[in-house]
């Protein structure tokens, strides 16, 4: 090559740096105006004017654009301490560009041609030194742990013991092992000294993988039973599969052939799920003196399914046949009384309770469709005949009493889709509360509905009467429906042990209350929260929040996120645009920030309690949400609805749709910082967070699989052992964990074949040995990988 060529090719690098750099900084430049003028940070302004700059003189070849840079990123390094200290992830979005682009003006063959003949350039120096202080901040920060806590709870046994229905320890009996939903398991022979040894035991494959003609949000979140010496698994489809538990053996196979109700297909349904099925064992009651006479039954054992076509069925368990003498040939219609509704618009996606005598069940009702949906009654059934025995109807809640033929339940009542929990001793059952449609508009809503909604209601078993009620929400215009099944547990106070219902709460509130009465044993205080509704509706001046809370701080601007300042500053932006003044701000025709978001703090994954220990296991989740009123007119002329979160929510018959929205940047990632989703102790002596610690990696959501971890949300519950494990499945990468309850360490993982947003068990085989097993069926709506596996671990024979 020619003297001239290399000349050449040494000046034409600054230059396309140069345009390089020209183009980002009109960029910042432009949005940078735009965010000031939305009363946003001023740094994207002055950023851009210094890119631009640096820009300018390097198409011209002069080496101040080194002095200039160099100030570009000393001030950015100055301004991202500022706003976030030594926050790793935080920092990423802020400083990692610039930094490359520094290191990138230091090398010799885009230096030199700049500094050439200059006898002192200043500008190659301070551009190293600017260089230098911001790897350093990166390296300190990697020392920094935001948002973690560390501790140790230092106890086995807190003196007390399970008060849960007695249950062979081997056994997982009903979705929350009993009917406490504690999640609670005895079995201590696997244990954090050698649970690392765990290792593939046996594997099943159900055969229901979603299909074309399913809809989007097709989820295994099934959680399966181990009793009567088999394992009863359920599939999206409503099939019930008994396997051998030691094996994975199919022993029996029940496929109620579910019909789409009318419609082409499943595909324009909500949802179709399964959480899982219920127990009853006429022996378990034998020894009750208070029993009823024997009932001769052809099944004994049953197995109940609520079906995606609105059916209760009941099957014996040993054999996996229909019940004939339960309801009609073994099934109950529940569309019964219910009125009209659209194809899946209305069934039960969990297993019902059941007691001595009852089945007892609630229903989903798809959000945002109409305010004419079905009612949100619950049913008590003769476990034996089938029989209606108790219908309570939140819409009429003094009338418990069966229902006429002909008549209806009142339409569009608060209904009760996730899982009761029981205490036979008291005699009363404990319902999660949703809320009546639609979610985001609530000026039509009836004194009963206001009552009922968004809390838990304890009712008496034998009548379905109330006993007492207690709101978590007022005036719902979040969506902030009861996911997760209570938990009850004897909690250990100053005034002595007290008989408790803990209720996980999508606000992240966990609500401590005397299961007798509904009087808080951990304080609730009713606290201010933003006002000012859209025209017709109204806002509750105060919330119940609970003193035992995992409540993230209100948002700001700087904890806005992104991979590049680029997408960070549009997030920032899209923050400026809505209405946000913290928690419960009021939905807006503008568009308002929903922070926690309707997936919540916690789901219907729930929670677990140790009532040996005296702690909780949580999995927190932090996802922020939008959403925005449309005006009537406008519904028709928005995006269609493709599912409760896509499109416009008609809402028909209310003056607004809504859109609802994850709180994205452009390229698909949260615009909030992370991390998402947490792992985390409580002490329940002294409400306070024993440990916390960021939990999972971004390798199966990334568009880059890294195992980074940065804390991503779970959807799923976690449960506890008597050895001081925990386990949690539900993170959106494919993994199987378990931790150490009493400090929190992960201690294994376990690597699935596809996403596992449920909640896994455990059990004693008939060979003697400890199982946890998990089904990894994925979830549709959150694009974890699909399946149909059923996974079981154990450790070495």
């Amino acid at each position: 090559m020619s003297t001239d060529s290399a000349k050449s090719g040494r000046r034409l690098l600054p230059t396309l740096l140069g345009l390089l750099f020209l183009l980002m900084g009109l960029a910042l430049l432009v949005g940078g105006i735009k965010l000031v003028a939305a009363h946003g940070s001023l740094y994207y302004l002055v950023a851009g004017v210094g890119i631009l700059l640096t820009g300018v003189l390097l198409v011209a070849h002069k080496r101040a654009a080194l002095a200039v840079y160099a100030l570009v990123l000393f001030g950015s390094t100055l301004w991202a301490l500022w706003e976030v200290g030594l926050d790793w992830w935080q920092l990423v979005p802020r400083l990692a560009l610039w930094f490359a682009l520094g290191v990138v003006m230091l090398l010799p063959w885009l230096r030199l041609p700049l500094t050439r003949g200059a006898r002192y350039p200043l500008g190659t120096n301070g551009l190293g030194v600017a260089v230098v202080l911001a790897g350093l901040c990166a390296l300190a920060s990697q020392f920094t742990h935001p948002g973690e806590i560390k501790g140790e709870l230092g106890r086995d046994t807190a003196g007390t013991a399970s008060a849960a229905p007695a249950m062979a320890e081997g056994d997982w009996g009903s979705y929350g092992r009993t009917a406490f939903g504690d999640r609670y398991s005895p079995l201590t022979q696997i244990t954090p000294g050698n649970v690392a040894k765990l290792e593939p035991a046996w594997s099943f494959r159900t055969g229901d993988i979603p299909g074309a003609g399913d809809p989007g949000e097709t989820t295994a979140e099934n959680t399966p039973l181990k009793v009567n010496g088999l394992l009863y698994v359920c599939t999206p489809h409503s099939q019930v599969i008994a396997l051998d538990p030691d094996t994975g053996k199919e022993i029996w196979r029940f496929d109620p052939k579910i019909s789409s109700q009318g419609a082409d297909s499943f595909k324009g349904w909500a949802h179709m799920t399964c959480r899982g099925v219920s127990y009853h064992d006429d022996a378990a009651y034998a020894a009750d003196t208070q029993a009823s006479p024997a009932v001769a039954t052809a099944c004994p054992k049953r197995i109940f399914v609520p079906t995606a076509d609105t059916r209760l069925i009941a099957l014996n368990a040993d054999t996996g046949k229909m019940c004939e003498d339960f309801g009609n040939k073994g099934a109950i219609d529940l569309s019964a009384n219910i009125g009209t509704f659209a194809p899946g618009g209305y069934y039960s996606t969990s297993p019902p309770a059941v007691t001595k005598d009852l089945v007892i069940i609630g229903g989903h009702v798809t959000d945002n469709v109409s305010v004419d949906e079905p009612s949100g009654v619950i049913r008590a059934f003769d476990v034996h005949d089938g029989h209606l025995v108790w219908n309570w109807d939140s819409g009429n809640p003094e009338h418990t009493t069966p229902i006429a033929p002909g008549e209806h339940y009142t339409r569009n009542s608060p209904n009760m889709w996730s899982l009761i929990s029981v205490d036979e001793k008291l005699g009363l059952l404990y319902l999660p509360m949703g809320n009546q449609m639609p979610d985001q508009w609530g000026g039509d809503r009836t004194p009963e509905s206001e009552r009922y909604s968004a809390g838990v209601t304890a009712l008496d078993i034998a009548s379905g009467q109330v006993r007492w009620t207690f709101q978590f929400t007022h005036h719902d215009l979040w969506d902030m429906d009861v996911g997760g099944q209570p938990s009850l547990i004897d909690i250990k106070t100053a005034d002595g042990l007290k008989p408790a219902v803990m209720a996980s709460t999508k606000q992240g509130s966990i609500y401590v209350l005397d299961r007798t009465n509904g009087q808080p044993i951990v304080p609730v205080n009713e606290t201010p929260v933003p006002q000012g509704a859209v025209e017709g509706d109204h806002t509750s001046p105060t919330q119940p929040m609970s003193e035992l809370n995992f409540m993230p701080p209100t948002l700001r601007e700087q904890d806005m996120w992104g991979v590049t300042p680029f997408d960070q500053m549009l997030c920032r932006m899209d923050f400026r645009s809505m209405r946000y003044e913290g928690i419960y701000t009021p939905p807006s025709l503008q568009g308002s920030l929903v922070y926690p978001g309707n997936f919540g703090v916690f789901d219907w994954g729930g929670i677990s309690v140790d009532p040996v220990r005296q702690i909780a296991f949580v999995n927190p989740d932090y996802m922020a949400f939008k959403s925005r009123l449309v005006p009537r007119a406008d519904v028709e002329s928005g995006p269609a609805r493709k599912s409760e979160t896509e499109g416009v929510q008609p809402n028909k018959g209310a003056p607004y749709g809504v859109v609802l929205e994850a709180f994205l940047s452009k390229a698909g990632l949260p615009c909030q910082a992370p991390a998402w989703g947490y792992v985390a102790a409580v002490d329940l002596t002294t409400h306070k967070t024993l440990w916390k610690h960021k939990n999972g990696t971004v390798r199966d959501s990334a568009p880059v699989p890294m195992p980074l971890t940065m804390g991503v949300p779970s959807l799923g519950g976690t449960f506890v052992t008597a050895s001081g494990l925990g386990f949690l499945s539900g993170t959106l990468d494919q993994y199987l964990r378990a931790y150490d309850m009493n400090n929190g360490k992960q201690l294994w993982e376990a690597r699935l074949p596809a996403g596992a947003q449920t909640t896994p068990m455990t059990y004693t085989g008939k060979d003697g040995r400890q199982y946890v097993l998990v089904v990894a069926g994925g979830h549709g709506s959150l694009g974890t990988k699909q399946g149909d596996y059923v996974m079981a671990y154990a450790l070495p024979k």
